[in-house]
C-alpha cells in the first residue's frame, strides 16, 4: 500500500480538499492501493476544515465535516511514500524536516497542466474556493492517471 500525504499551510482548506478529492477519485475505476492523508506545515492541531471548504466539498459530494487539522511532523514525512505539496514553501518545509524526503515530494501542479502554487483561499469568498476546488480536482485526476507508472515514490 502506498501512503500519499497532501500538505498545505493550516490543513483546513487546500490539503483537506485534496485528500477528500483523492479518496473519491482513487476509488473510481481501476483500484489503486493507497492510504491518503493530509497535514499542514504550520497547522494548529485539531481544527475543523474551514466552513467554505466544507461547503464546496459538500457541493461536490465530499464530506469534510469530520476533518481535524494536524501539524506536519517528521514521522508523517518519513511514513509517506509520496508527498504532494500545495505550494513551493510547503515543499521547502518538508525538506527542512527531512532533506531526503525531497526526492519524493512534488507540487500538486507537477501532475497537471497548471503551473506554480495552488492559491490559498483562506479569507476569500466562496467563488475562490470553487476555483481552487476545480484546480485541485483537475490535478488530482491527472495525478491518479500517472501514479501506476510513476517513478517518484519513496525508495524503501
Amino acid at each position: 500500500m502506498k501512503k500519499i500525504l497532501f500538505v498545505c499551510s493550516g490543513n483546513t482548506c487546500r490539503s483537506p480538499l485534496a485528500e477528500g478529492i483523492a479518496k473519491k477519485v482513487f476509488s473510481q475505476g481501476k483500484q489503486f492501493n493507497s492510504r491518503i492523508s493530509s497535514a499542514g506545515s504550520s497547522a494548529l492541531e485539531g481544527l475543523p476544515a474551514s466552513a467554505l471548504a466544507v461547503k464546496v466539498a459538500q457541493a461536490n459530494s465530499l464530506d469534510l465535516s469530520n476533518h481535524k487539522s494536524r501539524l506536519l511532523s517528521r514521522d508523517l514525512v518519513k511514513e509517506a511514500d509520496l508527498i504532494v505539496a500545495m505550494a513551493a514553501n510547503h515543499r521547502e518545509t518538508v525538506g527542512v524536516i527531512e532533506p531526503l524526503a525531497l526526492a519524493y515530494t512534488y507540487l500538486l501542479t507537477d501532475f497537471c497542466e497548471e503551473e506554480g502554487d495552488i492559491k490559498d483561499p483562506l479569507g476569500m469568498g466562496i467563488g475562490t474556493y470553487e476555483e481552487i476546488y476545480a484546480v485541485i480536482e483537475k490535478c488530482v485526476r491527472a495525478m491518479r492517471d500517472d501514479l501506476e507508472d510513476f517513478d517518484g515514490w519513496r525508495k524503501s
